[in-house]
């Protein structure tokens, strides 16, 4: 994210403070609140399961100490993807428990949907009463605390929907391997176990080359817009709306 507008400077467009300031503040905000909460769904519908590990150690918590891991956070802030601690999860005791992980495993990238929902009433209401803060989806700089607020929450929708779209990818070690296992026969679900550190490894080179960019930069934008529409129906006034 902050690589993305720093760039800038050296495409012969110079930096935008302002839009540095409120990247980085949008995913401080997600880093200390949100990937706490996406670990905490995980926890707390594993407990629905009967699975009390991750309460034990003390990972049940909005508390972002709990959760951080430093080199995903920092990959947050730079690339706007990161990841958090992983919780631990032991569903053996279940009678289908690569059902139960597939849903546990949906739990993290709903919650960021949620918060991206959350995002996008916030946006529209703000849109709602101040019509003149959607310049800055058109380039403008922020010149209002409102138009400031419109940009902030633009970037933390972006951030969480771009942390579920990311986190649905079926590739281990993330969410949307353990809901495709739940439909792969156990001998094929065992090799990945099995070999999921190798692919865990293919899947970072394969990111920080660039690989998944354009098809995850669409389902994000796709999504954004749904959402974006979804909340303006309760606002009237909202320019969306007309849009």
């Amino acid at each position: 994210m902050i690589l993305r507008t720093i760039s800038g400077l050296f495409s012969g467009q110079g930096i935008d403070l302002i839009t540095l300031i409120t990247s980085i503040l949008a995913s401080l905000l997600v880093i200390f609140l949100i990937l706490p909460l996406h670990e905490c769904a995980h926890a707390t519908v594993a407990g629905w399961y009967g699975d009390k590990t991750a309460k034990m150690l003390g990972r049940q918590t909005l508390n972002p100490l709990k959760h951080i891991d430093y080199a995903g956070a920092l990959a947050l802030l730079l690339f706007g993807f990161g990841w958090a601690k992983p919780v631990p999860v032991n569903l053996d005791h279940r009678k289908n428990p690569k059902a139960a992980m597939a849903v546990v495993a949906l739990a993290g990238p709903l919650s960021n949907l949620i918060a991206g929902i959350a995002g996008g009433i916030l946006l529209n209401l703000i849109l709602s009463v101040d019509k003149s803060s959607v310049l800055v989806f058109l380039g403008s700089n922020p010149n209002s605390f409102s138009s400031f607020m419109v940009l902030f929450l633009n970037y933390f929708m972006a951030i969480n929907i771009s942390l579920a779209v990311f986190n649905l990818i079926p590739v281990p070690p993330l969410d949307g391997s353990k809901i495709l296992m739940a439909f792969l026969p156990n001998r094929i679900c065992w090799k990945i176990e099995r070999n999921q550190a190798m692919i865990s490894m293919i899947l970072m080179a394969a990111l920080f080359l660039g690989v998944f960019s354009g098809p995850l930069s669409a389902a994000q934008s796709k999504l954004t817009g749904w959402i974006i529409d979804l909340t303006a129906l309760p606002f009237p006034n909202s320019p969306f709306n007309n849009v």
